[in-house]
Formats: structure tokens, C-alpha cells, sequence
């Protein structure tokens, strides 16, 4: 029997990040021998099992094969004679298909602490890509939206994904397999993605595959949009970086779906409200997002256009916000609120400026008039930088 420590550990170890997890692979033993040493077993048909006191979990070396449609339908082959490597190969990435060997069952020090690659995870770790293990990749979907997250969590690390893999994260997508997720592991794999420092990469990745279309129907529609889809992009950075919780940054992406908000003008449209409420609530019900987050952003939603003219509220508008927003009862729900707010105008603003950089830096000499001497080159500057503000990005 030997025993090993596998996948995020080992990823998370060799590049200095805190470990949450850890998952042991066990070779060559039996169901019997692990419950006759205490192990609890998770699932009659998986061969998975808890640790009787750390409550890790141990898996046998098993392989699995596709069978049917979706992240199901796979025939799984646990025994002694399957190995580490061809354990490891069914593993979706290559910095996951890592390994270290220890000591045994009860004690999980490292036996020499070399990593065990057989796919050239190193390799890829130094080179900071994503890549899949085999083109058994694209017999999962649920790979598409794990790929984009682990993009999303080490995006600031300068990780990107190999094309090919790209390729079958495309193939995965217009296959139509998609369609055989679970809600619940679609809003378990964009809960986690949402709460990372950098969540907007994720729905940026599966927008630019067409991966959103399945079940976020309306905020690919709402993102064809660049205006909505950067703004909002920024929002989820700044969300991000200002640690706001999972309630705040749903609100800020279901923000997407009021086209009326990204106006400079603070008017209400009920109209345009109530499309955009009725798209979260169909998002929230296809991928069962728990109400608390729903709800929320329904009422930041609702709320946005007041919210952000807050400064120019009278005594009883701003009592009539308190009441609308609940707060006599949940004094937080209000600041919780008003930091969505000031979060979303800061995006709105940082694109507009963002814009004027890019004007500033579109013109050039070669774009003025020839033979201006002194201050009459920095003005001329100046103003073919305001046409070309004007003119490619009207207020």
C-alpha cells in the first residue's frame, strides 16, 4: 500500500499559497483494508473515505471511463492494480496531476518530498499555464467552468489558459454537454469563482467561449455590450480587491441585466426594473442561487438609481430608502448596499477615464498640424484629444 498526497495541495504548496484542502490517493489497497483501519466510507459506489481524525479524504486509485452525457456519466474502476500515474491521468489539469508520496494511512509526512509528475505539471507551473492532462478533458463539462475558475484564481499570478486547451473548452461548449450540468455544481463552481480576488476573469472566460448561453442567457445577451460588460467587469475587480461578500458582488453582476443604471442619469425606469428583475429571478431559479442572494440583487437593482444619488436625497426620500430597503430591521443591509453602490459608480467612473487615457495616448504629433512651435504643440495636442474623446466616445 502506498499513500499520496495529490492535486490542490501539491499545486498550492509549490507555489507558496496557503492549503485548504488536502486529498490522499491510496494504491494498492482494498475498501476492506481501509475500513478495517477506520476510514469512513463516502458513497456506496465511489471509493472515497474520511479519515477517522482529520476527516480528510482518502481516495483508492481508481480510473473512470465515459459512458453517458455530463460530469455523471462515467463508469469508475477502483482496485490494487490500478497506479498513481494512470490515477493522476484522469485529473482535468496538469499542475493538478502532482503528487507526493507519505508515510502511511496515520501519518502524512512526506516519504522524500519529491513531486511525482507524470504530465509536466512543473513545467507548467514555471510557465504559468493551464493545461489539460489528455483529451479525456473534453469528456467532462464540468472542466469548462473549473478551468475558468483556477484561471480566475491565479490570474494574478500572470497564469493564462494553452490554447489547445482552450480548443476543447470551446469543442466542450458547442457539443451541447454543458446542458447536462447540475445547477448545483454550476453555482458551486461560481460561488467559489465569484469569491476569488479576481472574479470577473471567470464570466470573461466563459463569455468569450459562448459558455454563458447554456444557463446565463440573459447576462450573455446583456454582455455583448461592451459598455455593460466592462463596467460591470471593473465592478467585480474593485468587488474583488475590497473583499465585499457573495450577496454584493451577485448584485453587482445581476447589474448587467438594467441597461438603465450604466446611464449618467438617475431616473427609475420601472419599466426596465421590472425586465431586469424578472431575468435575476430567472437565472436565480436555473441555477438554484440561495434567495438571500437573489433577493439582494433584486433590491440593489431596484434601489441603484436612488442609491446613487444619495447626496442629493431629501429627509423623505431618504426615509422612503430605509423603508424600502429594510433597514429599520437590518441596519447593514443598508451599508451593505451603499458600499455596492459607491463600488458600481467607481467602475462607471474608472471606465470613463480609462476611455480618455486611451485617447490621450491614440493621438500623436503625426496627428497634428506640421510646423507648430512651442505651447502651440501641447494645445493642438490637447484639443485632437478631446475630438478624439468626443468623437469615439460621445458623453
Amino acid at each position: 500500500m502506498q499513500i499520496y498526497l495529490v492535486g490542490g495541495a501539491v499545486r498550492d504548496q509549490l507555489l507558496g499559497r496557503p492549503i485548504k484542502d488536502k486529498d490522499y490517493v491510496v494504491v494498492g489497497a482494498t475498501v476492506a483494508q481501509m475500513l478495517s483501519a477506520g476510514f469512513v466510507q463516502v458513497g456506496a459506489d465511489f471509493p472515497v473515505f474520511l479519515h477517522p481524525k482529520t476527516h480528510e479524504e482518502y481516495a483508492l486509485a481508481r480510473t473512470e471511463r465515459k459512458q453517458g452525457v455530463g460530469y455523471q456519466g462515467f463508469s469508475i474502476h477502483a482496485s490494487i492494480d490500478v497506479t498513481l500515474q494512470e490515477d493522476l491521468q484522469r485529473r482535468d489539469l496538469t499542475i493538478n496531476a502532482m503528487a507526493i508520496e507519505v508515510t502511511s494511512l496515520t501519518d502524512d509526512t512526506p516519504l522524500t518530498g519529491e513531486v511525482l509528475d507524470y504530465y509536466g505539471g512543473l513545467d507548467d507551473l514555471a510557465n504559468k499555464t493551464l493545461r489539460h492532462v489528455s483529451p479525456a478533458f473534453s469528456e467532462d463539462p464540468l472542466r469548462v467552468l473549473r478551468t475558468a475558475r483556477f484561471y480566475g484564481r491565479y490570474y494574478d499570478l500572470g497564469f493564462t489558459i494553452a490554447e489547445e486547451t482552450l480548443a476543447l473548452m470551446r469543442q466542450l461548449v458547442h457539443s451541447g454537454e454543458l446542458a447536462h450540468l447540475s445547477s448545483e455544481r454550476i453555482w458551486q463552481e461560481s460561488s467559489r469563482a465569484m469569491m476569488q480576488l479576481s472574479p470577473h476573469v471567470y464570466w470573461q472566460q466563459l463569455f468569450d467561449i459562448g459558455a454563458l448561453t447554456e444557463y446565463f442567457a440573459p447576462l450573455h445577451g446583456a454582455w455583448n455590450n461592451t459598455h455593460i460588460r466592462e463596467t460591470v467587469q471593473t465592478a467585480l475587480y474593485f468587488a474583488g480587491q475590497m473583499q465585499l461578500n457573495l450577496s454584493q458582488r451577485w448584485a453587482l453582476l445581476m447589474t448587467s441585466l438594467s441597461a438603465d443604471v450604466f446611464t449618467n442619469a438617475h431616473t427609475d425606469s420601472s419599466v426596465e426594473t421590472a425586465s431586469a428583475t424578472k431575468n435575476i429571478n430567472q437565472i436565480g431559479n436555473m441555477v438554484k442561487v440561495p434567495k438571500v442572494h437573489t433577493q439582494f440583487a433584486n433590491l440593489f437593482v431596484q434601489q441603484l438609481p436612488t442609491l446613487a444619488a444619495i447626496n442629493e436625497l431629501d429627509a423623505a426620500e431618504r426615509i422612503d430608502l430605509i423603508q424600502a430597503c429594510g433597514a429599520h430591521k437590518a441596519p447593514e443591509k443598508l451599508s451593505q448596499l451603499l458600499v455596492c453602490s459607491h463600488t458600481f459608480q467607481l467602475a462607471k467612473q474608472h471606465r470613463q477615464m480609462m476611455l480618455a487615457l486611451n485617447s490621450f495616448h491614440a493621438i500623436g504629433m503625426e496627428d497634428i498640424e506640421a510646423g507648430l512651435r512651442g505651447p502651440e504643440i501641447g494645445a493642438a495636442l490637447r484639443q485632437a484629444r478631446i475630438d478624439h474623446l468626443n468623437t469615439q466616445h460621445p458623453s
